[in-house]
């Protein structure tokens, strides 16, 4: 898959998530809210709630780095041609499910292996409470990252296909980037103006560049003259 194609539909399909992150993650922005340490106004400390969602990105931009970075090693040790034509199906496959997802055809995926996942994540959580400072609402906000969300575990997948470590992070980043802006607002008290970039034209735009990826992805070693592609895209084999 095209690094640059990639990194922009993540980006996009995370704000594409927006409205499935505050149906998901709204009522925790509420109660984190109430277990934060307040500022003399009576009111959450930005700075803190500000943490929490960084801290969440980074457990994504984490994930991303060590699931691509273990199978760039795997690859890389058994250098096998077979093994790069499925890797090469599957990363096409991965991105063709992220563009279902992205129009909505498909919803939650993975959400069973995230929900018994999360069973063992959330007791850690809950010894970080209250939050009051800094180093806790970050490291708070890495727990959170972990909740079951078909968004994030398919965006995950196509992160780890990318058989590149800092590709797999920048990748997991985009996506958790994308979703800052309406959680921000969200965190802040503004949900009414939190789903500005959940909008259809982004859910479009976004399953459009994932679908372009998938299809660049599976056809490349077909197309005239592929070999201009052999840096950009993960697992293509040298002969077909």
């Amino acid at each position: 898959m095209n690094g640059a194609l990639t990194l922009g539909a993540a980006l996009l399909l995370g704000l594409a998530a927006s409205g499935h992150c505050l149906v998901m993650c709204g009522g925790i922005s509420t109660a984190l809210g109430i277990a934060t340490a307040k500022g003399a106004d009576g009111r959450p400390r930005p700075l803190l709630l500000v943490c929490y969602q960084l801290g969440r990105a980074t457990s994504y931009a984490l994930a991303g780095l060590l699931l691509a970075g273990t199978l760039a090693a795997v690859v890389g040790a058994m250098d096998s041609e077979v093994l790069r034509r499925v890797l090469r199906a599957l990363s096409a496959a991965a991105l063709l499910l992220a563009a279902l997802v992205a129009f909505g055809r498909v919803r939650d995926p993975g959400s069973g292996f995230g929900q018994r996942l999360w069973q063992r994540i959330a007791p850690l959580g809950r010894r970080l409470l209250p939050v009051s400072s800094v180093p806790r609402a970050f490291a708070f906000g890495m727990v959170w990252g972990w909740m079951p969300c078909g968004f994030v575990y398919t965006v995950l997948v196509i992160a780890t296909l990318q058989g590149d470590a800092l590709y797999g992070a920048a990748t997991m980043a985009a996506f958790g980037l994308g979703t800052l802006p309406a959680m921000f607002l969200a965190a802040f008290g503004a949900q009414r103006f939190a789903g500005f970039s959940a909008k259809a034209g982004a859910r479009r735009v976004a399953g459009f560049a994932l679908l372009g990826s998938a299809l660049l992805t599976f056809a490349a070693p077909w197309l005239p003259h592929w070999q201009w592609l052999e840096a950009s895209l993960p697992f293509l084999c040298r002969s077909v």
